[in-house]
């Protein structure tokens, strides 16, 4: 994109910026006056206009509230007209010069006033402290939503203002550019305090009066908190608005206490403690699940009750008592991966560091503008019927290796040499070129990206680096001195590549409606072939570690950086490689924050998209699709519960307890096993692993006929191989067959033992819950169906595919030929049907259910296409009374391997939402989790 281009795009969007329904005519309009306003000169304006039409058709969800019960007035509405909105209108005015679709300006305002709205107003007299987190996907514009907030902050009177940013100088650095330009409007490398010398950039450059603030940190690398700078820059008594930009460091964040407390303190009378009074401090702290979370174990005393004050973890404990020192404070988290958060005890306080950083007063969850490109869109999303989740096919940018292990072998010690470049790396590199010359083509003057991330110690990564710096200098003696017939040339597979992979790819996502304007032009290998020698010539390598001194300098590059970044753990968090297309992953870990986090290739890739690659094992890749899922369905829980107005609590005490919780929260391995809370209150289990040993099975079918037998006449049923239903069946019968039912040990979330210690948990407390069930012997009918009979009744035997999960598809003849009765098990998919859940409702409950599906649906309509036909399982469950539970029993018909008269029996829990939430204690040990997440690749963090 080209100046002319991108400042008549950027006049067009000023035009439309207040047009709530932006029409083909109206764009139109836009586009023709943007163009007489730049001369008509070297803009195409047919580009233009597909450019401006795909920025105002971003689609942007609404966000979803969890609001605490406090002593919090909203005072935003009230106060408006009083503030002057300096900062926000220059950001805004920006944000359009930027090329931000005017829906999205608009988004961002809204958001960042209801995240205003949940302060308290600055000048609110007494001491008050709130507590909020924000929730968005990575690299989804997060920093862009706090840098809303921050100017709205300052205009509205909070006077100091301290962003957390990550573990590492090269985040905090980037961090503050960041903010110099979007907020500051001044280059902070050359002073920290505004004045006529400084260099004006980003917003500082827009027309108006110059804004005062000033920063006590700057964006050069060493340019974190400094105890004489501060004192140098500012003192309590001025009006001006201060920023910090600070690493997540305890000796920084311990000057910083220090130095704070000498700003307008006096001794607090009601809690003895120094305090800073008058001076209202906004705490932003940018991926609040890394390091600010308390990891320590709250220590007990002699009798084993939970001692009242002890020292948290160094990071966590400094920024309590940072906010605890001022009288009037807001704690602001941001994240992508919220769970360690959520877990956060919100009970915990201790003397010295006062309560921990729980976000009791509000969470908000930003579901990301239809022009994000994050996991469900680059994975797919296998689809959930129960949890009302449609499937989502993945992109077609992936491309899957198994050939690293001789090279780099996942699970490889710091002094590992890898061995010669794998032919998937080599691929990797090509299509890097091969990108970078197509954007060329497309005329996009931008950053180029590459993400080579395959271990975190630095020795290997230098290695890497020496390895494809030699590579690539080959390539380019080749291209520029070569013959182009010579075997030795590598423009034959860089041909190959691209008439085989890129140009497909970008004609099946041509037509995508949803994805055209994502996707440019189809390129002739021609032009892509002249542009190959400038891209060689242009690449360079940069190691990104904390040994390396090499950096990300964007904003000091001259012209386009095209450049490809080998690193390991600082490439993980928060740092944005700008215009990455291609990346190359090996980092196994089955921890959703990790590979959350991990995700660099996830975000915006305008006319791009097509062009962009994810190199990665199988494994890896289905790693990614299941936590997907896990994470789409605790953001349906969020949703759901934001419908029925509960509390970040709430929500809390939700998640921490859920089945599901175990992978989406913990961090780190745990080594001696340890006793997790969990709860079924409003979840379904279902057996889904099943052993084909003949015992087993025998076993299992007599429990199931003695059950049938125990309940006596059931319900009328509906056809000859209808469902058979038993009603009011009291609790000991089900908890008879839980207790006899032998399950497979490597069902962890359909464990019999503990879902009947759960059921008589409920039955014993004050208000006895589960006391009556409902069972379904589910029978289907069909012309191929053998009836098998279980004791007096004849059912059709339920059908489910052999599921193979690493490949995540069915078993097929060939693989099930290998199989063995007795040595191997049968897993499927599902077990449940979602029409079988209701089988216990009554029409009234059965309406009900769907009208709270549909209330939820309409909170985000656009992430499901239609609107649904049938309840879904939460609402459903939570209809049924607390005293009613349903046992759903599947005999399911063997599979060609296995023992012919044999039938697996598959059951299903369907729990109601309990009104005690009482949990059991669930044994976490070293087994179970090695089978569940697999050991950790490395024996040493990366420096």
């Amino acid at each position: 994109m080209n100046a002319d281009h991108r400042k008549a795009m950027e006049i067009a969007l000023t035009l439309l910026d207040y047009a709530d329904d932006v029409t083909a005519s109206d764009v139109e309009q836009a586009v023709d006056k943007a163009m007489l306003a730049v001369g008509q000169a070297n803009v195409d304006i047919g580009e233009l206009r597909r450019d401006v039409e795909s920025r105002c058709n971003v689609w942007l969800p609404t966000e979803q509230v969890l609001n605490g019960k406090e002593d919090h007035v909203p005072w935003l509405d009230a106060a408006r007209d009083e503030i002057e909105w300096n900062f926000w209108d220059r950001y805004r005015r920006y944000l359009g010069r930027k090329g931000w679709a005017p829906a999205q300006i608009r988004s961002i305002n809204q958001v960042t006033d209801r995240i205003l709205d949940s302060f308290e107003k600055p000048d609110r007299p007494g001491r008050w402290d709130r507590r909020g987190m924000v929730v968005g996907q990575v690299q989804s514009g997060k920093t862009a939503n706090y840098t809303g907030v921050i100017c709205k902050a300052a205009d509205a009177g909070y006077r100091l203002i301290v962003v957390l940013a990550g573990l590492h100088n090269s985040l905090r650095s980037q961090t503050q550019h960041r903010l110099d330009m979007e907020f500051l409007g001044f280059d902070t490398r050359s002073n920290r305090s505004y004045d006529q010398t400084n260099a004006k950039v980003g917003v500082g450059q827009m027309r108006g009066k110059f804004l005062h603030v000033h920063s006590l940190t700057s964006s050069d690398e060493k340019g974190d908190f400094q105890m004489k700078v501060a004192k140098q820059v500012w003192h309590a008594g001025g009006g001006d608005p201060v920023i910090l930009v600070v690493k997540k460091n305890a000796s920084v964040l311990r000057n910083l206490h220090l130095w704070a407390t000498r700003l307008n303190q006096e001794l607090d009378p009601e809690t003895g403690q120094q305090t800073v009074r008058d001076v209202p401090l906004l705490v932003i702290d940018d991926e609040a699940d890394n390091a600010s979370v308390n990891t320590k174990a709250r220590p007990t005393d002699e009798n084993g009750q939970p001692v009242d004050d002890y020292d948290p973890t160094k990071i966590n404990g400094l920024i309590r008592r940072l906010l605890r020192t001022f009288e009037k404070s807001a704690y602001l988290a941001y994240t992508a991966t919220p769970f360690a958060n959520i877990f956060i005890d919100a009970d915990e306080k201790t003397e010295t560091y006062g309560e921990d950083l729980f976000p009791r007063s509000f969470i908000i969850n930003l579901r990301p503008p239809s022009n994000y490109v994050g996991v469900n869109a680059v994975f797919g999303l296998d689809g959930d019927v129960n949890s009302g989740i449609e499937g989502q096919a993945g992109l077609p940018i992936i491309g899957t290796f198994d050939d690293h292990e001789m090279w780099l072998p996942n699970k490889h010690k710091k002094d590992t040499v890898p061995g010669r470049l794998p032919a998937s790396l080599l691929t990797a590199i090509n299509a890097f070129l091969l990108a970078t010359a197509a954007r060329r083509v497309r005329g996009h003057e931008d950053h180029n990206s590459m993400l080579v991330h395959v271990s975190r110690f630095t020795d290997i990564q230098a290695l890497v680096r020496r390895t494809l710096h030699e590579h690539l200098d080959l390539m380019r003696q080749r291209v520029w001195h070569g013959d182009p017939a010579s075997p030795d040339s590598p423009l034959p597979a860089l041909e190959s590549l691209w008439r085989t992979d890129f140009v497909p790819t970008t004609e099946a996502l041509l037509r995508n409606p949803d994805l055209t304007s994502e996707v440019g032009v189809v390129v002739d290998w021609a032009q892509i072939r002249d542009a190959l020698p400038g891209v060689l010539d242009d690449v360079e390598l940069r190691m990104l570690n904390g040994k390396s001194e090499d950096a990300l300098t964007y904003s000091e590059a001259e012209r386009p950086l095209t450049l490809i970044a080998i690193g390991g753990d600082k490439l993980s968090r928060g740092l944005t490689l700008e215009g990455l297309t291609v990346s190359y992953y090996l980092r196994a870990s089955k921890m959703y924050d990790t590979l959350m986090q991990m995700g660099r290739w996830f975000g915006y890739r305008p006319g791009y998209l097509d062009l962009c690659r994810l190199y990665t094992t199988d494994e890896l890749a289905g790693w990614y699709r299941d936590i997907a899922l896990a994470n789409e369905e605790l953001l349906r829980e969020f949703e759901y519960m934001a419908v029925l107005g509960k509390t970040p609590q709430e929500y809390g005490l939700r998640v921490r307890a859920h089945p599901d919780g175990l992978m989406i929260t913990a961090t780190t391995k745990m080594r001696n096993g340890t006793d997790v809370d969990i709860t079924f209150s409003q979840t379904i289990s279902e057996s889904i692993t099943f052993e084909t040993d003949e015992q087993v099975l025998r076993h299992n079918l007599a429990v199931t006929e003695c059950l049938v037998s125990a309940m006596g006449t059931p319900a009328n049923r509906k056809g000859v191989l209808g469902t058979v239903r038993w009603d009011n069946v009291p609790a000991p019968d089900v908890l008879e067959f839980l207790d006899e039912y032998q399950a497979s040990n490597v069902a962890t979330k359909a464990q019999p033992r503990a879902l009947a210690e759960y059921i008589r948990t409920l039955l014993t407390t004050r208000e006895p819950e589960l006391t009556t069930w409902t069972v379904g012997l589910v029978s289907v009918s069909g012309s191929d169906q053998k009836p098998h009979k279980i004791r007096d009744f004849e059912v059709g035997l339920v059908q489910r595919a052999l599921y193979l999960p690493k490949e995540r598809a069915s078993a097929g003849p060939e693989y099930k030929g290998g199989l063995r009765a007795g040595n191997d098990r049968y897993v499927i998919r599902r077990l449940v049907s979602p029409s079988d859940e209701k089988l216990d409702l009554s029409e009234d409950e059965c309406r009900e259910a769907l009208e709270m599906t549909k209330r939820a649906w309409k909170f985000d309509p656009k992430t499901r296409k239609t609107a649904p036909s049938a309840p879904g399982g939460l609402s459903i469950r939570d209809v049924r009374p607390p005293s009613r539970g349903l046992l759903l029993l599947y005999p399911l018909r063997p599979d060609t391997w296995m023992h012919p008269d044999l039938p697996p029996v598959g059951f299903a829990l369907s729990f109601p939402r309990s009104r005690t939430a009482k949990t059991i204690k669930y044994r976490v040990t070293n087994l179970w989790w090695d089978q569940e997440f697999g050991s950790q690749d490395s024996d040493e963090e990366q420096p």
